[in-house]
């Protein structure tokens, strides 16, 4: 089925007047919501963080820096982000 072209023209004004989800706005609600998390943990859990998301190392590379296998990083890995879920569902 076909809408007519000024039906089309009227829903992309209307979308331009009312907007679009911005997902840059979730960005930063996603990171006033960790900020708390990210200055609770140790050094060590912070490098952790930082090697993998902002770095965007692997695992076996995040082992290699701490000096301990991948499966260690990936369980201290692992731990850390649970403890991320369970304190952004507290703030919800």
């Amino acid at each position: 089925m076909h809408r007519p072209r000024s039906e089309i023209s009227e829903h992309s004004a209307l979308a331009d007047f009312i907007g679009t989800d911005d997902n840059a706005l979730e960005v930063v609600e996603d990171f006033h919501a960790l900020a708390p998390l990210i200055a609770g943990l140790d050094g060590r859990e912070r490098r952790i963080i930082h090697m993998r998301f902002v770095d965007e190392l692997t695992q076996a590379q995040i082992g290699e820096h701490l000096g301990v296998s991948q499966m260690h990083a990936s369980r201290l890995l692992s731990r850390t982000l649970t403890e991320f879920r369970t304190g952004m569902l507290t703030t919800i």
